[in-house]
């Protein structure tokens, strides 16, 4: 399998995607076209579902027979064999408000874990993408992660929960880690704060309750650009939970895990 053709297909399909997420945004928006999920701050817009639509449709042309899971659509729940990972618009808050920081990400999985994939902008433009083994890109520029050693000087990204007493603990968890590290960074989406370590824009990033399509594709880029990372897992026994994604440059992994367990950031 060549990992290089499907990140070619990951950066084609996802800049479609996010061409379509940005001309028809002030329809999606200001139409009407906004519901919600989870809760009534967890919102979800007609471009979300039309950009999956566009994904799905691509793929089936591009990649037919192959299974597609969506943040919108769903999908098969098995992990095994070859399957793309879609979220169509990550950062639907900052989409519906304007703010520019939001994605689209798709990634290729094999067997559970990204081989290929893609983050694209669509306000800006960038295109980041990576192949297992083959390094992470920004608009064809290499990533590197940042040469930080020292955890009091980190600036580190995280992100909160919908449920409101979940955000109330995972908040109390970040006021305990604020005093350990330079400042704290809220962006609103997780493709991009892990794409934001890659750069070395970010020292490290860490969520609990992420979802797959949230960080398949930014996960392999900051890994392909030399960050540490800490997956989601059921049964893990190193004091963070199943639910916590951690990515952090080398030098300061092992004191931000410390760190994140004293704060009880695995807890929430």
């Amino acid at each position: 399998m060549d990992n290089e053709t499907l990140r070619t297909i990951a950066v084609q399909v996802a800049s479609e995607a996010a061409e379509l997420a940005r001309t028809i945004r002030d329809e999606s928006v200001t139409g009407g076209a906004v519901g919600t999920k989870s809760s009534e701050t967890d919102v979800v817009t007609a471009a979300d579902r039309a950009a999956e639509r566009l994904v799905r449709d691509r793929l089936a042309e591009l990649r037919p027979g192959e299974s597609v899971l969506g943040e919108e659509e769903g999908g098969a729940g098995a992990l095994e064999g070859l399957r793309w990972v879609v979220d169509p618009i990550d950062g639907t808050v900052n989409y519906l408000y304007g703010y520019p920081w939001y994605a689209v990400s798709l990634a290729a999985q094999v067997d559970g874990r990204s081989i290929a994939g893609a983050v694209v902008e669509p306000v800006s433009g960038r295109v980041w993408s990576a192949a297992a083994g083959g390094g992470a890109f920004c608009d064809g520029e290499p990533l590197r992660v940042s040469g930080a050693e020292r955890l009091d000087l980190a600036l580190v990204g995280t992100g909160f929960a919908y449920d409101v007493e979940r955000r109330r603990a995972q908040a109390a968890a970040t006021g305990r880690l604020l005093g350990q590290v330079r400042d704290i960074r809220r962006s609103g989406a997780a493709s991009l704060d892990l794409c934001a370590v890659a750069a070395g824009w970010l020292d490290a990033y860490y969520e609990v309750g992420l979802k797959r399509w949230d960080w398949a594709a930014g996960a392999l880029v900051a890994q392909e650009a030399g960050a540490h990372l800490r997956f989601p897992a059921a049964g893990t026994d190193d004091g963070l939970g199943d639910e916590a994604m951690v990515c952090a440059t080398p030098g300061i992994a092992d004191s931000l895990g410390e760190a994140l367990r004293d704060a009880g950031a695995g807890e929430v």
